[in-house]
């Protein structure tokens, strides 16, 4: 009896410590990703001009790499994903949905301007290009000024309609306020679709981002998660002619709806009958 407990607490601390040295590896990794990030800013002078177009293939470079960090693979669905400027939209289900994207598409994202005050994450992200805009109670129209501006001037940007995260299984109500900036820019939509899926071929639930769990204590399990791949479909690009915002939002809507149950059709594990 007494051999089976200290067997039993030697398997738990080798379980432990190894957990201990897994997490601290991918610290490390993280920390040394970050590191580049700040190198490549600074090395090719991001921060002169960082919504500079060309700049887009550096964020690529640093959401592959965070990809490999949070152990994310992801595959590509669909067409390939085009240069040409447009307003980029996808579902949200996790803050590792701006790695997946940013892995496959050249784009800048946008973020809540108190970001780039944040210490190290505000000035990677403002080397890098994010987008930062200002927001306020009913401020939709300056933030779509903002957004027509940078389509006006070539710059791609992405933004998550469904504006917070779900759990990946279907698309929320789409707000179509930002999509005006497309009409207004005379630029298309570009539709995204993201869905995890773990090892076992079923929809993953730790790389979601919701509920009550907060983000540091999410990082975390998303640090000791198995692998999980990153299935990201590009739709066909939708033309804004003819359209308004009303008729403009309905279209994204069956668009993501659909195309959201037809890749899961093709990458998540259907039930046995």
């Amino acid at each position: 009896m007494f051999m089976t407990y200290q067997n039993s607490t030697t398997e738990v601390k080798k379980k432990g410590l190894s957990r201990f040295i897994h997490f601290g590896k991918k610290i490390g990794h993280g920390v040394a990703a970050v590191g580049e990030g700040f190198y490549v800013v600074y090395r090719h002078q991001l921060y002169k001009h960082p919504n500079n177009p060309d700049n887009t293939r550096y964020v690529q470079w640093f959401c592959r790499r965070m990809c490999d960090v949070f152990n994310i693979e992801v595959r590509l669905y669909g067409a390939p994903a085009p240069r040409e400027p447009a307003l980029w939209v996808s579902n949200h289900v996790s803050w590792l949905d701006i790695p997946t994207l940013g892995s496959a598409a050249r784009v800048f994202f946008l973020a809540k301007a108190e970001i780039q005050h944040w210490p190290v994450v505000g000035k990677l992200a403002k080397g890098g290009g994010t987008l930062f805009i200002q927001r306020g109670s009913g401020d939709s129209v300056r933030i779509r000024q903002q957004i027509s501006d940078f389509l006006s001037r070539n710059i791609p940007v992405l933004f998550f309609p469904e504006a917070t995260t779900s759990d990946g299984t279907a698309i929320k109500r789409i707000h179509g306020r930002l999509l005006g900036a497309a009409l207004e820019a005379q630029k298309p939509v570009q539709v995204a679709l993201i869905c995890y899926v773990n090892q076992r071929g079923e929809l993953d639930h730790v790389a979601p981002y919701v509920g009550d769990i907060s983000f540091t204590e999410h990082v975390k399990q998303v640090l000791e998660m198995p692998r999980v791949t990153a299935h990201l479909m590009f739709l066909p690009r939708i033309d804004v002619d003819g359209h308004n915002i009303d008729s403009l939002t309905k279209e994204v809507q069956n668009l993501m709806a659909n195309g959201l149950k037809e890749l899961q059709q093709h990458v998540v594990k259907q039930p046995q009958a």
